[in-house]
């Protein structure tokens, strides 16, 4: 299985900063011999340079495979760390190399410090989890690609599932206005039949009203018929 290029590089940068500490130790031994140290001082500031540049490519690598997905989160957080601590031995190396009072403590542990780096051909992998233990950098990025699939596989299944409730709450819309256009439609056919009722009440009434007036008209005329037949009648 092929190293992981971002730890390789790592790697790299601990044995640096350990050839760092190493240098500045040899400095402060030459000091108190009275012997010169001018050439260690031009050593030791080009390891530091090159140190940080060092530092700074692997933030700008961690920074890159984050983004892309090319390593999970919680992988770019344990990295992040590692490159956090190195930073931190870069800054404690810087002040011993222009302050010579906080030296020896500061070169002491980052003699531990490289020590440890250098018995371990990969410190990250202490802490790593079961689902990316054993894997290269191909297989963490096959991993995560896989894993970024099946999140769209149920984004889509999810998206699916809103369409067809969308197109469900559509149809229903369309029933109840169907149904609002039936009940619509009773209500104006009600409306009209009652109107006619109401007209064919008032033809009934003008009829009744006046069957009633032409009934009393004939008793009249009959009455009168009646008192002239009786007026001419002659008596004996």
């Amino acid at each position: 299985m092929a190293p992981d290029p971002w730890l390789s590089q790592y790697d790299a940068a601990c044995q640096l900063a350990q050839e760092v500490a190493e240098r500045i130790q040899e400095r402060s031994r030459h000091r108190r011999n009275g012997e010169s140290s001018a050439k260690l001082n031009v050593i030791i500031r080009s390891y530091l340079q090159n140190l940080k540049e060092k530092i700074d490519q692997l933030k700008d690598s961690l920074l890159r495979a984050v983004s892309t997905h090319q390593i999970t989160q919680l992988e770019g957080d344990r990295r992040q760390n590692l490159v956090d601590d190195l930073l931190t031995r870069q800054k404690q190396l810087q002040s011993s190399y222009k302050n010579e009072g906080t030296e020896p403590d500061v070169i002491r542990s980052s003699l531990m410090a490289g020590g440890v780096k250098r018995g371990v051909t990969n410190p990250w992998l202490l802490e790593e989890s079961e689902e990316t233990r054993g894997l290269g950098f191909d297989d963490i990025r096959q991993q995560q690609r896989r894993i970024i699939e099946e999140q769209d596989a149920g984004l889509d299944a999810l998206s699916s599932i809103i369409s067809r409730q969308k197109q469900m709450g559509q149809e229903i819309g369309n029933e109840l206005d169907e149904q609002n256009e039936i009940i619509d439609d009773l209500t104006n056919l009600v409306e009209n039949t009652d109107s006619k009722l109401r007209t064919q009440t008032r033809h009934v009434k003008m009829v009744d009203r006046k069957s009633t007036s032409c009934g009393m008209l004939v008793v009249i005329v009959l009455l009168l018929i009646a008192i002239a037949v009786v007026a001419v009648w002659p008596t004996k």
